[in-house]
């Protein structure tokens, strides 16, 4: 890219091109591979996300919102955020979880009682036992017979780690 390319703003909303080929600011992620990543990673398909449009905000912060926005780039948010890119591997964020984690087929890690309590209160844990991709997963548990996203999580070297934030972590009941 040359010195007169636009750059990242930072304080700024920015839309995301639709396609790697619309792209003017080096680094920046597109609607289309926003769409491939949620769809290769957790099996949410791309319809999901028919409606929404995608903006970032600092260095890889994407946020989604339900419709149009024709300027957004004054305001301090719009909609929320939804995945961080600009980083080795991206990561939803848990937010964007609890909102369409219940569509995912891929990457689901579903916890019984215990296994909830101590993932929601930030706990990592021993899990040896999955053998699927490591990575980010979403984490989920029954509740009333149906699977709830509780929060994201990082599966690396047999271990489950929560990465719920601080200010969102939950000491929970043990529901028999």
């Amino acid at each position: 890219m040359s010195d007169d390319a636009p750059a990242n703003d930072g304080q700024q909303f920015d839309r995301l091109p639709e396609t790697p080929a619309d792209r003017a600011v080096e680094g920046r992620a597109s609607r289309e591979e926003v769409l491939d990543w949620w769809e290769e990673r957790f099996g949410i398909g791309r319809d999901t996300f028919a409606g929404y449009s995608f903006w970032e905000k600092g260095a890889g912060k994407i946020w989604i919102f339900n419709g149009e926005a024709t300027d957004p780039s004054e305001v301090e948010a719009v909609g929320m955020t939804f995945l961080r890119t600009r980083q080795e591997h991206w990561k939803p964020t848990g937010r964007a979880v609890s909102r369409f984690g219940s569509r995912a087929t891929k990457n689901v890690i579903e916890l019984g009682p215990e296994r909830a309590v101590a993932f929601a209160a930030g706990d990592d844990q021993d899990l040896p036992e999955w053998d699927g991709d490591w990575g980010y997963l979403i984490a989920t548990h029954e509740v009333a017979g149906e699977s709830v996203p509780i929060g994201v999580g990082l599966y690396l070297y047999d271990e489950l780690r929560s990465v719920v934030p601080k200010g969102s972590r939950a000491d929970l009941p043990v529901a028999e």
